[in-house]
């Protein structure tokens, strides 16, 4: 057990999303735990192909253009579902290792429907953004092979891309069996509690900001706008952890127990915390909001945003 000091209990102090290979790393550790005679090639392949995919070093394929569904949040999805694979395993919630494998994958490639392939030249791949998990699943059958994938295993993981659309009802959802569907849900929630307990979720708002005017969603016409909606946004969000994806979504507590003797759920603690810090901006017009947010340098981004395509 690895224990964490007294003090530095948060998220942060276990997740640096700038250190992909120590997630790679601990992903490999939480499955070999649970599947000592398991071999985690295959994960480690593709993420090796998922990092050169988002480069551009990918035959067919542009580098990431878009700069909230970047390889970093792939990073952080990645992590979030090894840690909920592993605490469901901790709780008797565990799945075959093919599958957890498979799962692995999915979160890798879940959003590779922003990506663009060659000649497509228009727009940052923000433009799929109502489409982009049906372009997801249809990307992970397409590239099976590059990916070391059969055909079965492909549409498997393709299955449980689609869970994490919020616009899909989900008990409209097909998966051929409960394994295939414990492994939707983990998917479905890592992708929730990855992106918001990211540290500097609150200032990359203003990336997604940006991906959604260019896609057309209405609401927000000013960068404030997604601020304001984040907080309906994550009402919305605790009620589908808590009832849709209420059986896994909170089994990081047991991985944080058993793994660094910390009885918190700290994916749920960054998160409440990020809100809290949300409510307090949303409450205060005396300034700014971007003098509150200073993990990123906001008003570099927007300078260059303006540059390459003023709104």
């Amino acid at each position: 057990m690895d224990i964490v000091q007294k003090g530095e209990c948060q998220l942060s102090n276990l997740i640096d999303l700038n250190k992909p290979h120590d997630m790679l790393a601990d992903a490999k550790r939480f499955y070999k735990k649970n599947y000592p005679k398991a071999d985690f090639k295959a994960v480690a392949q593709a993420f090796e192909i998922t990092r050169k995919l988002y480069q551009g070093h990918f035959p067919g394929y542009q580098a990431c253009a878009v700069e909230y569904h970047d390889y970093t949040h792939c990073v952080a999805v990645f992590g979030a579902t090894s840690r909920l694979l592993d605490g469901c395993a901790l709780s008797g919630l565990g799945m075959s290792s093919e599958r957890a494998e498979e799962t692995l994958i999915a979160a890798l490639l879940h959003d590779s429907g922003y990506l663009r392939e060659m000649g497509d030249d228009v727009g940052s791949g923000a433009q799929y953004t109502k489409i982009h998990v049906d372009r997801s699943a249809a990307f992970t059958r397409r590239e099976a092979a590059a990916f070391g994938l059969q055909a079965d295993s492909a549409d498997r993981i393709a299955r449980k891309i689609l869970g994490t659309d919020l616009a899909r009802n989900w008990n409209e959802l097909l998966f051929k069996d409960d394994e295939e569907g414990l492994g939707a849900e983990i998917l479905a929630a890592a992708d929730l509690l990855g992106q918001m307990a990211d540290r500097a979720y609150l200032e990359k708002l203003l990336f997604l900001y940006y991906e959604f005017r260019e896609a057309g969603i209405g609401g927000y016409d000013t960068a404030f706008d997604i601020l304001r909606k984040t907080a309906g946004f994550y009402d919305a969000t605790k009620a589908r952890l808590d009832t849709t994806l209420g059986r896994v979504s909170g089994k990081t507590k047991e991985h944080f127990y058993s793994r660094y003797g910390i009885a918190k759920d700290l994916y749920r603690e960054a998160i409440e915390r990020q809100m809290a810090y949300l409510a307090s901006i949303l409450a205060d017009n005396t300034s700014n909001f971007r003098t509150k947010l200073k993990r990123l340098d906001l008003a570099a981004i927007e300078s260059q945003k303006a540059q390459k395509s003023p709104l």
